[in-house]
């Protein structure tokens, strides 16, 4: 589960909560803090990124279908984010493609995964394939 607050795109916090652990993040422009309860926190920055991607938090998703209006169309966008997972606590490069397939739907694809994303129309994942669904 995560609840995320959002004062702007590029300014949240969330908190995800798993059988095995508590994660809360803050985003604030390039940087972002994450802690894992109990097992570390850490900074990263945005760096020669063009976003980040927190392990099974769908807001992170949310981020550049909004900001390059992939909801409205248009062609395949690849993307290289900062994903940090856990554990350890650690950020690595992650090459992703978002493409946009009509209806709000985006398919995400990285390395050998591929999933349909389905949005809502503020922008937030509604539906992640076969993974998690919002449910307020």
């Amino acid at each position: 589960m995560e609840v995320a607050h959002v004062e702007e795109w590029d300014r949240a916090h969330g908190t995800q909560i798993g059988i095995t652990y508590e994660l809360r993040w803050k985003l604030d422009g390039e940087r972002v803090h994450v802690d894992l309860v109990g097992q570390g926190e850490r900074d990263f920055e945005l760096g020669d990124t063009d976003f980040f991607d927190i392990a099974h938090s769908p807001f992170f998703n949310s981020l550049p279908v909004i900001r390059n209006g992939l909801l409205d169309g248009g062609e395949p966008r690849d993307y290289v984010m900062t994903f940090v997972s856990w554990p350890p606590l650690e950020a690595t490069r992650s090459a992703q493609r978002y493409t946009p397939l009509g209806q709000g739907v985006v398919r995400y694809t990285s390395g050998d995964f591929e999933a349909d994303i389905a949005f809502g129309a503020d922008g937030f994942v509604s539906l992640y394939q076969d993974y998690l669904e919002r449910i307020a």
